[in-house]
């Protein structure tokens, strides 16, 4: 199939994408990457009266150090922020899942706010701004906001962005030496999203666990300082709280099961790192 037509921007300016955004509003979609917005035009999925190309605009295209977290402009691409020298030492958990969005293609062309924005429940890059408690910055022409994950995801493929706003950048805390990491993730093959993936951030006084591919969005939980039987439990009510349903690529009772083995031992892997 072919797109329904749309007028393109070019955008040149800040101001020019925000003009756009406030008098089109949700008929006007932006474009960074372009992986997931292009096959929904071509599938008539989305019907955009004007695509605004941000690609060109080199202030979105930075990656910042602001003290104790990372600034990541809306025109980064994945595979650029992979290739960081320094991510693993500074974000270890955002390194550890960025091998498994996608593939090296997609990454090369995809952004890492192209895939928030998009907000699968299955997506690593949502799941770990949740688990580190990151947060998105969204900016109008008159005004600029910031919203912390847990509360920027709504549902399904559903955000609490304005029709004006734009995500201008998302910001991941980075690594603190006190601290232990670990991401796991389970598909069919990877490069597919994933069934369940759990990203866990554990210190001395607690242990946190943010788990996607079950519920509609991705969920975090703190467990404390859990062990042995107890922390079996709360994993057990931990999957169940997550209304996992049956689909074509697993039953709930399915996903229920590796939210619990695959969370036990996500919690482990981050608090053997704290020895």
């Amino acid at each position: 199939m072919k797109p329904a037509r749309f007028d393109y921007l070019r955008a040149q300016s800040l101001s020019e994408v925000h003009a756009a955004l406030a008098q089109d509003g949700n008929d006007a979609r932006v474009m960074a990457g372009g992986q997931t917005l292009l096959p929904m035009l071509s599938m008539r999925l989305a019907r955009p009266k004007v695509l605004i190309d941000i690609m060109h605009l080199p202030e979105l295209r930075q990656v910042a150090d602001h003290g104790d977290a990372i600034r990541v402009g809306a025109a980064v691409r994945q595979a650029e922020l992979l290739e960081r020298p320094d991510l693993a030492r500074t974000a270890p958990l955002l390194a550890a899942a960025l091998p498994f969005v996608g593939h090296a293609q997609t990454r090369s062309r995809g952004t890492v706010c192209g895939s928030v924005a998009h907000a699968d429940p299955s997506a690593e890059i949502p799941l770990i701004l949740v688990a580190l408690d990151g947060s998105i910055e969204l900016s109008t022409r008159r005004k600029r906001r910031h919203v912390k994950a847990a509360d920027f995801f709504t549902g399904m493929m559903s955000t609490g962005r304005d029709d004006d706003e734009l995500i201008e950048a998302v910001s991941f805390p980075k690594a603190q030496g006190s601290h232990g990491y670990a991401f796991g993730e389970f598909g069919r093959r990877h490069g597919d999203f994933a069934i369940v993936a759990c990203a866990t951030v554990a210190s001395a006084s607690g242990t946190r666990l943010a788990v996607g591919g079950v519920a509609d969005r991705p969920t975090a939980r703190d467990f404390g300082t859990l062990e042995g039987g107890a922390l079996d439990d709360a994993l057990d009510d931990f999957a169940f709280d997550l209304d996992a349903r049956d689909d074509l690529h697993g039953t709930a009772r399915y996903r229920r099961e590796l939210v619990r083995r695959m969370g036990r031992q996500s919690i482990e892997e981050a608090r053997r790192c704290l020895a």
